[in-house]
């Protein structure tokens, strides 16, 4: 016994400190700490700085003890392992009142004051869906946390790469000291992805305002931008062009049906960028734009759009048609077009030819999702023109909208359809089709 016991204890002395970093990565905080108690070696790999570079926090909305762990947590983290950190994301989970949105805000100014003191590593930084203008967070409480995060992000604005505020919800003159914090000690910015979609208040015309060109002048090596389009103007789009054309290839850009998007911008100025940014990427995310109209106002020939996500989220409009954005609009782009996304209410129109045209004229398409009233024979007249070489689709998901309670004959001719390209679709396809009741 005392052999097999010694015999244990030396096969765990002599594992490889890769294998015993790669157990530790996976062991919560807890679970940390009573593994560092078993021996010297074990106790100094739960303080090698590998372990400690990524570090997500999640804050419960809603009063519970799991919530009070999590505060203990995060600042019991920032006090052992903060120096180590290089990715740093923030959930706070639907917060449920006031005093929980409080609480959130003083271990924040905590946990940020020991971080911007202790930490020159950090290149990233998430907080998403604050959304700091809900009757959770009161004046004072919120105030005070937009001043600690500035501060924050004044003292690690100069090595930080990646900012994700994505659903703040703060004024204008907020969002652009936010940002500004950012070039606080080299008047400059260096930070390579900005993730601002949905940061303003809703309904605010960003577009309009001096103080946003300014603010956006001074990020220099943009290579990732995502936000509203109600940001988006003629002075910004020369701004980027000026001070990011040579690093920017991506632009996310959502536009909502609540923000202001009627501004006009000339087709020049996204020209001249696509032109400076000979890599740039337009990728365009609209939430019940659908009309015809707006849309054609909005996408100009002369933007390399990428990909396209339409949705209208099952709002149904008897005066809104989808014909001409499928045959006039959409192939603009037919060339550079990689990924659409269709989602909308047509039980008033029979689209099955146009899209079938629009997915064979984009011979760069590789991503198809559409959410409509379909004939099945759709996705087989698109399986076979798959088999023919005509599309080059590498994933397809189909939701066929019905407007009947059950679904069985669809499924059984989906079923079928399946079956007869079982080989195309195994070997070619990431694929998911289905027949779904629209009431």
């Amino acid at each position: 016994m005392e052999d097999d016991s010694e015999h244990e204890q030396s096969c765990w002395a002599y594992l490889p400190d890769v294998c015993l970093s790669h157990v530790f990565w996976w062991l919560d905080d807890r679970d940390r700490s009573q593994a560092a108690l078993v021996c010297k070696r074990w106790s100094q790999a739960m303080y090698a700085g590998s372990l400690w570079r990524t570090r997500t926090i999640t804050f419960c909305g809603r009063p519970s003890r799991l919530h009070t762990s999590e505060l203990e947590s995060s600042l019991w983290y920032v006090k052992k392992f903060g120096k180590y950190l290089e990715h740093l994301e923030v959930r706070f989970l639907n917060p449920y009142n006031a005093i929980l949105t409080r609480k959130f805000q003083v271990t924040m100014k905590g946990l940020l004051s020991r971080l911007g003191k202790c930490n020159s590593r950090l290149v990233s930084v998430s907080m998403q869906h604050l959304e700091l203008d809900r009757l959770v967070w009161k004046i004072v409480t919120r105030n005070q946390f937009i001043k600690n995060l500035i501060l924050f992000l004044k003292r690690v604005g100069s090595h930080l790469d990646h900012l994700s505020l994505k659903g703040a919800r703060v004024t204008l003159e907020e969002g652009c000291e936010l940002l500004s914090s950012l070039s606080y000690l080299k008047n400059k910015s260096l930070a390579s992805e900005v993730n601002i979609e949905n940061f303003f208040e809703r309904h605010l015309a960003v577009y309009r305002s001096p103080l946003f060109y300014e603010t956006m002048s001074k990020f220099r090596n943009l290579a990732i931008l995502s936000l509203n389009y109600n940001c988006i103007s003629d002075e910004l789009l020369d701004t980027l062009c000026e001070h990011n054309a040579h690093s920017l290839w991506t632009l996310n850009i959502k536009c909502h049906i609540h923000d202001p998007h009627r501004q006009i911008i000339w087709g020049v100025s996204w020209g001249n960028l696509a032109k400076r940014a000979p890599k740039l990427r337009v990728n365009f995310f609209f939430e019940r734009v659908m009309k015809h109209d707006k849309l054609a106002r909005i996408l100009l020939a002369e933007i390399p759009v990428r990909s396209i996500n339409l949705r209208s989220c099952y709002f149904r409009d008897p005066d809104w048609t989808m014909r001409p954005t499928l045959t006039n609009l959409l192939p603009f782009y037919k060339h550079i077009l990689q990924k659409l996304t269709l989602e909308f209410n047509n039980s008033h129109e029979f689209l099955d030819e146009e899209l079938l045209q629009l997915v064979l004229s984009c011979r760069k398409l590789f991503f198809l999702k559409i959410w409509a009233f379909l004939d099945i024979t759709f996705v087989e007249r698109l399986l076979q023109n798959q088999v023919e070489g005509k599309c080059t689709l590498r994933t397809l998901k189909v939701r066929i909208y019905t407007s009947q309670h059950e679904t069985n004959q669809e499924d059984h001719m989906l079923r079928e359809i399946y079956i007869r390209y079982k080989d195309l679709i195994n070997s070619e396809l990431n694929y998911f089709v289905i027949a779904y009741p629209m009431m």
